[in-house]
């Protein structure tokens, strides 16, 4: 296990996930005894290389220790005896590329996060068959929203909310002995509540940062567009789609599932989504600060696959709302939006879609925050049942070029990017920025 290292440095940052990839974020932020950590995610590019589920799964701790899929660290897991060392974790969102390796901490580890990420992940932990890489029952969630100012230790962490493609999202900006560190987690210029973004940039700057640990996903194949221009172009699909449109959008993404629901009334047709996506819309209904769509709308379905036995949080789920089965889809597919998922598509079989019918693609990349399409066996599908595949979404991250302004804006000394796999791109874009790029090295640690 890691000593955590002996140096008289005061505040440092060291990063144990995010470095030439899209997620995995695990940034440990040490100011004299405090010791936090921002984020705790699942590397999913790491993981892949080593593991293919279902019958290459993990199924214990030492592989993913063995491999760097978990850095190894003292005082951090429960699997482990000593004593914790650090004070707390801060989730920026859900993700499971930030969250779900929380997992493995000990319970007596506070973890702080929005309530809507606190929400969302209970959600999803009472929905899954329980496996020791992500159960999160005895977690000690301290959920906050903008606003607040938590202290820990000599630290005092400010979260601000920012636009994602999932609620609840937040980026830090944390007040140290040696100044501030802003923290952007996953945020993006061009949705829904692009508000929240700029509100956050403008404390950001206005905290005179140090240094600031952002985000660079999009270096690559940027696509330039908004929630607005996604509806539109749904809507679109969906008028002149005269069979079945079948609609594949991560569960967590309420701005696109507010965008299918809106295409499916604009075009006097329903949106019948999964038991997943009710079951966890029913939770965030009780969120105030939210506003999303009432199960007990009549443009809202709820579709039920046949099983034998259906778990509680399914019964649960087949309560809230009216409930369709495939056979009633396949009657009346001409006005029906089917949300589904790659693992649903056995139900195809049943419902038959009929000439005409479509499929669109709508997940906001990089797809593994969620899980892993593949497309070639997608494609067998929607060969075998005559279906053209459109692909429309909007990104859930920051463009260049957006990013580069915010930069300047925020004017920090020192920019550590993560969260992307082109490092030396974004240190040669940002070139003119008055600040230092600093290009990250896994376990190094970074004085500041």
């Amino acid at each position: 296990m890691n000593d955590w290292g002996q140096s008289e440095v005061k505040t440092s940052l060291t990063f144990y996930g995010g470095i030439d990839e899209i997620g995995g974020n695990k940034v440990l932020l040490k100011d004299g005894d405090t010791k936090i950590f921002l984020d705790f995610g699942m590397s999913f590019t790491l993981r892949r290389q080593y593991y293919s589920a279902p019958f290459l799964s993990p199924k214990s701790e030492e592989g993913l220790l063995e491999f760097g899929v978990l850095p190894s660290l003292k005082g951090v897991y429960r699997f482990e005896d000593s004593k914790p060392e650090i004070d707390a974790v801060f989730l920026s969102h859900c993700h499971m590329d930030h969250s779900a390796y929380i997992s493995f901490l000990k319970r007596s580890i506070p973890v702080f996060c929005g309530e809507t990420t606190a929400t969302i992940l209970k959600a999803l932990n009472d929905m899954k068959i329980k496996d020791f890489e992500f159960d999160i029952d005895g977690i000690q969630f301290k959920p906050f929203r903008t606003g607040d100012k938590v202290r820990i230790g000599g630290l005092e962490v400010e979260p601000v909310h920012v636009d994602h493609s999932v609620p609840g999202a937040y980026g830090f900006i944390i007040h140290t002995s040696s100044g501030a560190v802003v923290y952007t987690g996953d945020f993006r210029a061009h949705g829904t509540k692009s508000e929240m973004t700029r509100e956050f940039v403008e404390k950001a700057r206005e905290a005179e940062p140090i240094a600031v640990v952002s985000e660079g996903t999009n270096m690559t194949g940027a696509h330039v567009s908004s929630e607005n221009e996604v509806e539109a172009k749904i809507s679109q699909i969906v008028g002149q789609t005269s069979g079945l449109t079948l609609a594949d959008f991560s569960r967590t993404d309420i701005d696109r599932l507010k965008s299918f629901y809106q295409a499916a009334k604009q075009n006097d047709k329903r949106l019948a989504i999964t038991l997943r996506q009710a079951y966890l819309l029913n939770r965030l209904s009780r969120d105030p600060h939210l506003e999303v769509p009432s199960l007990k709308d009549p443009n809202l379905l709820i579709f039920q696959k046949a099983k034998k036995r259906y778990y509680r949080w399914e019964q649960e789920a087949m309560k809230l709302g009216k409930v369709v089965d495939s056979s009633s889809v396949a009657d009346t597919q001409e006005n029906v939006v089917l949300a589904t998922s790659f693992y649903d598509l056995e139900e195809l079989t049943k419902i038959k879609p009929v000439p005409g019918s479509c499929y669109v693609l709508s997940a906001s990349e990089p797809i593994n925050e969620e899980g892993e399409i593949d497309f070639a066996k997608l494609i067998n599908w929607l060969e075998h049942y005559g279906l053209p595949q459109y692909q429309v979404h909007v990104s859930g991250h920051i463009m260049p070029l957006q990013l580069k302004e915010t930069l300047e804006t925020i004017k920090p000394k020192k920019v550590f990017p993560i969260h992307g796999e082109h490092p030396e791109l974004f240190s040669k874009f940002m070139k003119t920025l008055n600040s230092d790029i600093v290009i990250v090295e896994k376990g190094k640690e970074y004085a500041l």
